[in-house]
């Protein structure tokens, strides 16, 4: 009985490490595809105004876009995984898009704002 029990206690911390993991990814998911709507926001703004910059926020808010979808399918590829190897890197890379989704948002948010105050 104690074995069953060992293993029962081990398969409950496996489950519990993925579903940790996927709650991870999806987080961080959702954080970037929150980033790249600011980005987005951000290059419309910009480009209603007619600031030259409005391309690089564009540009940013696409850069964006990409790491949110990144982050997306990684949240996607942790809740599939079937290690906890697997899981912990899919969660990773969704921590990093997310990171880049942050970062390209500063960058839209920057660039439309160096316009700005011109005009």
């Amino acid at each position: 009985m104690t074995i069953n029990k060992a293993l029962l206690a081990l398969a409950l911390g496996f489950a519990l490490a993925a579903c940790s993991n996927q709650k991870q990814a999806e987080g961080s998911a959702a954080d970037a595809a929150d980033a790249a709507a600011d980005a987005q926001t951000a290059a419309d703004q910009a480009t209603a105004a007619g600031d030259a910059s409005a391309q690089a926020a564009q540009q940013a808010a696409d850069t964006a876009a990409d790491a949110a979808a990144t982050a997306s399918q990684s949240a996607t590829d942790a809740a599939a995984s079937t290690t906890d190897a697997a899981a912990d890197a899919a969660a990773a890379t969704a921590d990093k898009a997310a990171d880049t989704a942050e970062q390209a948002k500063d960058a839209a948010q920057d660039a439309a704002k160096e316009e700005a105050p011109k005009q």
